[in-house]
């Protein structure tokens, strides 16, 4: 009788073990076939993306560290999974990435427009009026990323939204 609750309880933790170190593609790998043999359908399944080596948490994803895989027929990639080079192309690792994996949309994000602590120049424009000031950010954003940034003038702190220039746009407050 305390067999079957043990066997219970290893599921249990290895089920536990697996959704915690991510979820594995499960795919064959399609580097041996032509692209022409991908295209025309002949080996059957999705093609997708994954890491073919880890990728550490603050590293750029580049192409050659990741690698095609076909599915396995009958598997479908997951929803919230970024497995194609337009979700991926010049994206940073949010978190450790696995070789192997799919990589979760949650754990890339874009790459930092103006870092930390960088000099920037902040626009505030009303009709045909506009006011420019020095600045230095507070934190980190990337384009269309709202921040907090320091006016060098008068020591304010002030949110505004990074550009895709490097510049930030204030709003009336």
């Amino acid at each position: 009788m305390a067999e079957p609750i043990s066997c219970a309880l290893r599921r249990a933790a290895l089920a536990a073990i697996l959704v915690a170190a991510g979820m594995p593609a499960f795919a064959q790998d399609t580097t041996g076939q032509s692209a022409n043999q991908i295209a025309a359908g002949q080996s059957v399944g999705e093609a997708v993306l994954i890491p073919n080596r880890v990728i550490y948490p603050g590293e750029t994803i580049e192409s050659a560290s990741l690698k095609q895989v076909t599915l396995i027929p009958g598997k479908h990639k997951p929803d919230g999974m970024a497995t194609r080079s337009e979700e991926l192309r010049g994206k940073v690792a949010k978190r450790t990435l696995l070789p192997g994996r799919y990589i979760p949309v949650t754990a890339i994000r874009d790459a930092w427009l103006v870092e930390q602590g960088a000099s920037v120049q902040v626009y505030f424009t009303a009709g045909a009026l506009t006011i420019s000031a020095a600045g230095v950010t507070l934190q980190p954003g990337a384009a269309g990323d709202q921040i907090k940034i320091r006016n060098i003038d008068s020591g304010k702190i002030i949110s505004g939204t990074v550009m895709a220039d490097g510049t930030i746009k204030v709003g009336a407050s």
